[in-house]
């Protein structure tokens, strides 16, 4: 399910966008200021940003620049909200990286409207390309893996359960599915195979890796707290 950033310091404004977004099936977390919204962007990359030019620390475009300046974050669809009308204000959003723009007050309709036009567009809708929790962030389209900003290589099957693991974080996978799923369907080999790798992907991940948590006897998962 996409996950869909609201960065708005007027709280009438989110709600209406929240609750818009939530009853179409989008997963939403909203942000007052850019600071929380990047904290947000660094342990979980969203499908896409709705994005207002005015906020009590830094201006909408601001961020834009930031997130189109990093290779993690530069694919990430966004739409600019915002109460100027001059076509200026527009086109500078649009110059800088915004995918589109919509101006206050706006319909609903229109809104959900926009939102699945631009994951449609992106293909967010269909498979989210970058995956992450914590520090931990996947590109699948280059198929690779950073930690903190820096490269992780991994091998097939690390990177498969990894991936796994980042789909699913927060929820217990057992370990006959991981098998199943990363090994093949009905995998018939040693069990000691899944605890060889997950061994071998946290000590590749670093301190990341004690996000992996183990439940015993069941399987395992990723958490985004490291103790």
């Amino acid at each position: 399910m996409s996950m869909i950033y609201i960065v708005e310091d007027d709280v009438n404004i989110s709600e209406i966008e929240s609750f818009a977004l939530k009853n179409s099936g989008y997963d939403v977390a909203v942000y007052e200021n850019g600071a929380d919204f990047e904290q947000a962007v660094r342990d979980r990359v969203p499908s896409l940003v709705l994005l207002d030019i005015m906020l009590p620390d830094e201006s909408g475009l601001e961020i834009v620049e930031k997130l189109r300046g990093n290779s993690l974050t530069k694919k990430i669809p966004i739409i600019l909200v915002t109460a100027k009308t001059t076509e200026l204000d527009k086109v500078k959003g649009l110059d800088l990286g915004a995918d589109d723009y919509i101006t206050k007050p706006f319909g609903v309709m229109e809104l959900i409207s926009r939102v699945k036009a631009l994951l449609r567009r992106s293909g967010a809708d269909r498979d989210e390309k970058i995956l992450s929790v914590g520090g931990i962030f996947l590109d699948s389209e280059r198929r690779a893996v950073y930690v903190d900003n820096r490269p992780c290589e991994l091998t097939y099957k690390e990177y498969e359960l990894l991936k796994l693991l980042l789909e699913r974080a927060g929820i217990v996978t057992g370990r006959e599915e991981i098998l199943n799923r990363v090994w093949g369907t009905a995998y018939q080999g040693e069990s000691r195979t899944l605890d060889m790798h997950i061994k071998s992907l946290r000590q590749k991940l670093g301190g990341a890796g004690a996000m992996i948590r183990t439940v015993r006897n069941v399987g395992y998962f990723l958490d985004n707290v490291i103790e």
